[in-house]
C-alpha cells in the first residue's frame, strides 16, 4: 500500500479553461476589430491576432481582460475536463492546480479570486492550487501542459509531461491528447503503473 497518492499537476489556461476561446471575443472589442476577423488558430503569442502591435501588446490585453472583463471568472471549460477531473478524484487521483496567472503585477487578489471561484463553479476538484511559473517545484508524477515552453522545460527537468493538444504546440512530440476523454484514460494507466511500481518497493 502507497503512504501517498498519486498527484497529477494540471495546468489551467488552454487545458482545463478554454483561454484562447474565451480571450478572442474580449481581443476583439480592445482591439476594435470583428471577431471574425480573428483566427481560431493561433500561434504563441498570438500574433495572428496583431495583439503585438497594438499599444502595450499582451500584458495591456490580459490586464483588460481579467480586471474589466473578468476572464477567469468568464471563460468557459475545455469540453470534457469538468467530468473527466470529477472522475480521476474519484479514483484517487490528487489533483494539483498549478498556473502561471500571477506574471503581471498589482491584480494578484483578483486574479486568484476569480480562479477560485471559476474552479467552485464548475464543480472541479482538486487538492492543491499553486499559483507559480517553476511548476516542478511543487512536484507531480504527471503533468499536462499546452504551453511549448513549458513543456520543454518541465520534459527538461525530467518531468512527464502529456502535451494538451492545439495550434501552438503542434511541433512538440508526444506523449499528448487531443480530448479530455483521452487524458482521463492516459492519467488512470500512468496511475495504475505508478501504483505497481511503488507496491514492489520495500
Amino acid at each position: 500500500m502507497t503512504e501517498r497518492s498519486f498527484v497529477f499537476g494540471v495546468d489551467m489556461d488552454g487545458v482545463v479553461a478554454d483561454f484562447y476561446g474565451g480571450l478572442r471575443p474580449i481581443a476583439a472589442e480592445w482591439l476594435g476589430v470583428d471577431v471574425a476577423t480573428l483566427p481560431e488558430r493561433v500561434s504563441w503569442g498570438l500574433a495572428e491576432w496583431g495583439v503585438d502591435k497594438a499599444p502595450g501588446g499582451y500584458e495591456r490585453l490580459h490586464r483588460f481582460a481579467v480586471t474589466q472583463r473578468e476572464l477567469f471568472l468568464r471563460m468557459p471549460p475545455m469540453h470534457g475536463a469538468p467530468q473527466a477531473l470529477r472522475r480521476m478524484s474519484i479514483e484517487g487521483v490528487r489533483i494539483r492546480i498549478i498556473t502561471h496567472r500571477l506574471f503581471i503585477k498589482y491584480f494578484h487578489q483578483v486574479a486568484v479570486s476569480q480562479t477560485i471561484e471559476w474552479l467552485d463553479q464548475h464543480d472541479i476538484p482538486y487538492w492543491d492550487l499553486c499559483f507559480m511559473q517553476q511548476k516542478t517545484a511543487v512536484g507531480a508524477d504527471l503533468y499536462i501542459e499546452d504551453s511549448p515552453i513549458n513543456v520543454e522545460r518541465l520534459r527538461d527537468e525530467g518531468a512527464k509531461t502529456i502535451v494538451f493538444s492545439n495550434s501552438t504546440n503542434e511541433h512538440l512530440s508526444g506523449p499528448r491528447a487531443n480530448t479530455w476523454d483521452e487524458v482521463l484514460k492516459m492519467v488512470l494507466a500512468e496511475k495504475a503503473a505508478w501504483e505497481r511500481q511503488n507496491a514492489s518497493l520495500p
